[in-house]
């Protein structure tokens, strides 16, 4: 497995969306179309009483991994420009390795 893939460790994502518009600038997106998405899960309280309240940038259909930035050695625009740095590329190998290391709420995206 050499593909790259997309590592998400959404405990720490806060949800500005900066990602999304980085990546419909890149692609010249319509309004409306999205090649990542961030979904927020509503708060909810868990039985000890704290809350669970999470972001997920999701990358959709329309994703390609930023196919000619990653041939020119770039990242992909969300990895770029995630300001909370909760988004990695490489190898899926690696990323399923990293994602085991780094535990609860982390998610790996194969194109």
């Amino acid at each position: 497995m050499s593909e790259n893939a997309l590592l998400v460790h959404y405990a720490y994502c806060s949800g500005c969306r900066s990602c999304e518009l980085a990546c419909r600038n890149e692609h010249d997106l319509p309004e409306g179309c999205w090649g990542i998405r961030v979904r927020e899960e509503e708060p909810w309280q868990l039985p000890d009483g704290t809350w669970n309240w999470d972001y997920l940038p999701v990358p959709t259909s329309l994703c390609d991994f930023c196919a000619d930035r990653t041939a020119a050695g770039l990242e992909p625009m969300c990895v770029q420009s995630c300001q909370a740095k909760v988004i990695e590329t490489g190898p899926a190998q690696d990323l399923l390795a990293r994602m085991a290391q780094l535990g609860k709420k982390t998610v790996v995206f194969r194109p």
